[in-house]
C-alpha cells in the first residue's frame, strides 16, 4: 500500500498530476525554512573556518555586513555583505558563484552579480603575490556592475578581516535575512534585471 503523502512513482516521467501537486504542497513547508537554513550555515561558519585567518568566516561576513548597514546601505546590499562568502563550506573554489546562487532568487540583480563576481574582483588586492593577473576584473570594465563590485570590494569585503571591529551580532541580521528570504522567489518587482542601484557615498 502506498504512504498517501508519497509520490507514486520511481521515475519522474511516470508521476501522476496528483504526484506534482503533492510535492508541490509538501514543498511549501522546506521552502519556508530557507532562511533558517542559511542562518544555520552562518553559524557553522563561525565553529569551522580556514585557517590562518584571524577571524571566522562568520565574522567575515558580520564585519562586511556591519560596514555596509553603517555606511547606509540598504537591505539588499546588507544582506548581499553578510551572505557573500557562505558557500566556503561547500565550495571554495567557487564560492562566489554559490553563494550568488543562494541570494539570487531574493535580491536584485546587480547585488547578486557582485556576489557571483566578487571572488575575481578581490585578486587585485592579492592575485601577485600568486603570480596571478591581479587585474583580472578588468574582463569586465563595461559591465554596468563594475563599480558596484569594485566598491563592494574595497569598502566592505577586502577591508573586513580585523578582529577589533566591533561588528554587530547575528541577531541583529537575523531579521533582515528572514525579510529577504521570505520574498516570493524569482519576483521581477524584487529582481530588477538590468538595474543598478547606487552604492551609498
Amino acid at each position: 500500500m502506498t504512504d498517501p503523502d508519497t509520490v507514486s512513482f520511481t521515475t519522474m516521467k511516470d508521476g501522476t498530476r496528483e504526484d506534482y501537486e503533492l510535492l508541490a504542497r509538501l514543498e511549501k513547508p522546506f521552502l519556508a525554512l530557507t532562511a533558517d537554513r542559511v542562518l544555520d550555515e552562518l553559524r557553522r561558519a563561525g565553529e569551522t573556518s580556514l585557517e590562518g585567518y584571524r577571524i571566522t568566516r562568520l565574522d567575515h561576513g558580520l564585519q562586511s555586513a556591519t560596514r555596509a548597514e553603517r555606511d547606509g546601505a540598504d537591505l539588499d546590499w546588507i544582506v548581499g555583505a553578510l551572505l557573500h562568502d557562505i558557500g566556503d563550506g561547500l565550495a571554495p573554489q567557487n564560492h562566489d558563484r554559490l553563494s550568488a546562487e543562494v541570494i539570487r532568487p531574493f535580491v536584485r540583480w546587480d547585488v547578486a552579480w557582485v556576489v557571483e563576481h566578487h571572488g575575481i574582483f578581490q585578486m587585485l588586492y592579492y592575485g601577485h603575490h600568486y603570480g596571478w593577473d591581479r587585474n583580472a576584473r578588468d574582463r569586465f570594465r563595461d559591465h554596468p556592475c563594475f563599480d558596484s563590485c569594485a566598491t563592494f570590494c574595497e569598502r566592505w569585503d577586502q577591508s573586513s578581516f580585523d578582529p577589533d571591529y566591533d561588528s554587530l551580532r547575528l541577531e541583529h541580521f537575523e531579521p533582515m535575512v528572514r525579510a529577504v528570504f521570505g520574498r516570493k522567489a524569482h519576483d521581477p518587482a524584487v529582481i530588477r534585471e538590468g538595474f543598478v542601484s547606487a552604492l551609498p557615498a
